[in-house]
């Protein structure tokens, strides 16, 4: 069986009734691999493909929204935001600027503005329901696939919650 999207166009399952579907897809200067994914086709709803299509067609709004999620979490001092900044400090210490695509002089602004968004996934078969319909993978240093952000995304492309990827 298969759905056909105008966006995605044939979606094929997989045996065990799967979908997946990847590309890679421009924001910026930066190349971001974006999947989608379901376990089951017969969850997968047009208004699910719909929505994933306006994500990825509007990344930038997307990636704006992450980031300014982010943002909202450095004040509270055990939030996972917080953590991962300080962590990005004692790892790089007087290297820091050097990552840096723009200092102003406020360390947690500067890091989240220079983390590069690696990936995006929307798991389709969760329009609507309590777990995330999209996750995207940010990191200060792209090849340190250890120390990465997740921010989840409900369908409605509002931020449910940051998280460390450990």
């Amino acid at each position: 069986m298969a759905i056909e999207h105008d966006y995605f166009g044939l979606l094929s399952s997989g045996p065990d009734g799967s979908i997946f579907w990847s590309e890679t897809v421009d924001l910026g200067d930066q190349a971001v691999t974006v999947d989608l994914t379901a376990p089951d086709q017969d969850d997968v709803s047009q208004d699910a493909l719909d929505i994933a299509a306006s994500l990825i067609s509007g990344i930038e709004d997307v990636d704006d929204t992450a980031r300014r999620g982010m943002l909202a979490e450095v004040d509270d001092r055990t939030s996972e935001v917080t953590e991962y900044i300080l962590q990005q400090q004692l790892a790089y210490g007087d290297e820091l600027e050097n990552v840096l695509v723009d200092v102003s002089g406020d360390a947690a602004v500067d890091i989240i503005r220079s983390m590069r968004l690696m990936s995006m996934t929307i798991l389709a078969d969760e329009h609507g329901g309590s777990e995330p319909f999209a996750v995207l993978e940010y990191a200060l240093d792209p090849d340190d696939a250890d120390e990465v952000l997740l921010v989840n995304l409900a369908s409605d492309g509002s931020v449910q919650s940051v998280m460390s990827a450990d």
